[in-house]
């Protein structure tokens, strides 16, 4: 997968270099690109950003040096169309479902913005020809869209083939699409067995793997219910049993037949 990234602060981007998604990099699995936004501002100051029509505070950041920039970037590789990404409190949320989207495109482009975004007509210009979504990591508002780009990179590259020494990991996510679908991943545990007087729940050294699949499916249903119990409205009820219907019961949460 190519990425490129426009930025007023590329080096912002470092943390690409280390973890996972830096051995991607170095294995060709992730081929990212980082472009400095104020080298395509003209003036002496390299401005990037002016004040907002109507009036209003903050600055809005000038069309034309990103205009410059997507384009110096499209050049790359005239036959093929990125997929563009804004970063955008104002977007749609940010999903696993969304990350396996991308994690299918060939192609990313992400424009992070800094003060109070970019002129929308950059979005309008590019959305007529390819596709542009704009994308929002959360309920609140960060001094860039740098964080939400890194945010958006960390879970889009960890589902690209042969970054994940376990390709179960992936599977069996919160939030993957599977048999836990819509449930938050419950408690893990590790050796040794007895920490601090905190012992591993006996059921996790049975072997029994199916008690042990039933025992993940409860805490995965008790922790969706205490801290996220609007995910459980989404359950398809059909793929609720006896035990899980008992389970949410027992919590005090309803369950439709």
């Amino acid at each position: 997968m190519r990425v490129d990234v426009i930025s007023i602060f590329p080096e912002y981007f470092a943390p690409l270099d280390v973890s996972l998604i830096g051995k991607a990099r170095e294995r060709g699995i992730l081929d990212i690109h980082l472009h400095q936004l104020r080298d395509h501002a003209h003036d002496v100051h390299r401005t990037v950003d002016d004040t907002p029509y109507g009036g209003g505070p903050g600055m809005v950041m000038k069309p034309d040096p990103w205009g410059e920039a997507i384009d110096a970037v499209l050049a790359a590789d005239p036959a093929a169309q990125p997929r563009i990404v804004v970063p955008t409190p104002s977007g749609v949320p940010f999903t696993q479902k969304l990350a396996m989207e991308y994690a299918s495109e060939p192609w990313l482009l992400f424009t992070p913005a800094r003060y109070e975004g970019i002129d929308s007509r950059v979005m309008a210009e590019y959305g007529s020809r390819m596709r542009v979504d704009e994308v929002g990591i959360g309920d609140y508002v960060l001094a860039g869209g740098e964080v939400a780009v890194l945010v958006m990179l960390e879970a889009v590259g960890r589902l690209l083939p042969g970054v994940l020494g376990n390709v179960r990991s992936a599977v069996d996510d919160s939030f993957a699409p599977g048999a836990m679908e819509n449930l938050l991943e419950g408690p893990v545990y590790t050796k040794p067995p007895e920490w601090r007087g905190h012992e591993v729940p006996e059921i996790l050294l049975s072997g029994h793997h199916g008690k042990v699949a039933r025992w993940r499916r409860d805490e995965a249903l008790r922790r969706t219910a205490a801290n996220r119990p609007e995910l459980l409205a989404l359950l398809d009820p059909e793929s609720l049993d006896k035990h899980d219907r008992r389970l949410l019961s027992e919590l005090g949460l309803p369950t439709r037949p």
